[in-house]
């Protein structure tokens, strides 16, 4: 019989990423590379373990056999446990017909079974597409110390930026009177980051009810939330001041990597106190040959360079071939770039190949003179996963490929 937990994670790991683009065509958007040597999903995985949280259950839905093998059996992230671990979480076949997951609520309702398993006191509520380190365990201790059915870690904004997110409404002492999801007229500038720790008792109710109701959207923001708090639960806002990143968009992505190879980078990857964890490649030494010139960049493991690499941050086993410039980019692992190709502020996909005297993107300034200022994925090249752009081809800023082009 599996070991009574204070807390269980529940990771939700399957959405789609639409905003991604020809990213996550074939991968679900947690599983996207970030950084040159992980996934986004590395980091609450890491975060759970340097919080003490050893079991966790990721729900996976779009997508899921890449994000499946990388988790494997949780052996990176100290996750490979005979008593709690992690456990990867599809929606299955109950009775004769299966169901999809409807909303994050009916997600977590879907696998109360897995929960009931180890007794928890609290429920930690997880997304699987944001890039932060945090103590859950502190949370989970100020849930404690409230005595609250339900905390929501939240993270000021400014006003402008309020009205893009779920605004909490808050008395002095931090507990919770109104949610308010992308309020035209903001009234606070707590903006839920997603994240909540609850009383599993109190939440399995919720869950339970919520599942009865024929009219509801089955998600923890348009409807468990709103429901606890009609019912006068105790809830309060836990307020984050650390780094923390939504990269559900190209925009994000980009600037998300890119913010690595400053100086004074937000996320320090190299902070052996709150290490984040990730199934690297195994791959051979990388190898920068006599003719390359490697400026402010990320380059991982196995990566052959006999090019430019300028201000780009580079995955595992890619090849940057003679004379190639690559500047102002993202490259995700196994992209073969040929000599004298050039790729200019672009995301290129997994296993892409840029052949001879290719061109992909553009300067950052030429093409921002193109498009509407602010609008970055507007003048981004992004190429899918797998496609081969042919010698001589250009590609142009702003385009989006899912496809080869010859």
């Amino acid at each position: 019989m599996p070991t009574k937990k204070r807390a269980v994670a529940m990771l939700l790991a399957g959405g789609q990423g639409s905003r991604l683009g020809v990213l996550t065509t074939q991968v679900a958007k947690p599983a996207i590379p970030f950084g040159g040597k992980y996934r986004i999903i590395d980091f609450p995985l890491s975060n759970c373990v340097n919080s003490g949280i050893d079991t966790v259950g990721v729900l996976t839905q779009y997508m899921p056999l890449d994000l499946n093998g990388y988790i494997g059996n949780g052996q990176p992230w100290d996750l490979d446990r005979n008593d709690g671990g992690v456990a990867v979480l599809p929606p299955y076949q109950k009775g004769k017909a299966g169901e999809w997951y409807k909303g994050t609520a009916n997600a977590i309702y879907q696998n109360i079974a897995f929960i009931e398993r180890y007794d928890p006191e609290y429920v930690v509520v997880l997304s699987g597409d944001h890039i932060y380190k945090m103590d859950y365990n502190k949370m989970i201790e100020y849930t404690e110390e409230k005595n609250a059915a339900c905390t929501i870690a939240v993270l000021n904004v400014t006003l402008e930026e309020a009205s893009r997110f779920g605004i909490l409404n808050t008395n002095d002492d931090n507990s919770i009177y109104e949610f308010e999801e992308k309020p035209a007229h903001p009234k606070s500038t707590k903006a839920s980051m997603g994240i909540y720790v609850f009383q599993w008792k109190k939440m399995k109710y919720y869950l339970e009810a919520d599942e009865a109701d024929p009219n509801s959207s089955n998600d923890f923001g348009k409807n468990i939330i709103p429901a606890m708090l009609n019912a006068g639960e105790r809830m309060f806002a836990y307020e984050f001041d650390g780094y923390w990143k939504d990269v559900g968009t190209l925009d994000s992505l980009w600037d998300a990597n890119m913010e690595l190879l400053s100086a004074d980078s937000p996320v320090n990857l190299n902070d052996s106190s709150w290490k984040i964890y990730a199934r690297s490649a195994n791959a051979m030494p990388q190898y920068v040959s006599v003719h390359a010139k490697v400026k402010n960049s990320i380059v991982a493991e196995g990566c052959r360079v006999h090019g430019n690499v300028e201000n780009s941050v580079v995955f595992n086993d890619v090849y940057i071939g003679r004379g190639a410039v690559v500047k102002d980019s993202v490259i995700l692992p196994n992209t073969v770039i040929e000599d004298n190709a050039k790729v200019e502020y672009s995301i290129l996909g997994q296993g892409v190949t840029v052949a001879q005297g290719a061109v992909v993107g553009a300067a950052k300034e030429v093409a921002m003179a193109t498009v509407e200022p602010g609008k970055m994925s507007g003048y981004m090249a992004v190429l899918g996963d797998s496609i081969t752009i042919g010698e001589n081809v250009t590609v142009k800023a702003g385009e989006m490929l899912a496809e080869d082009r010859f």
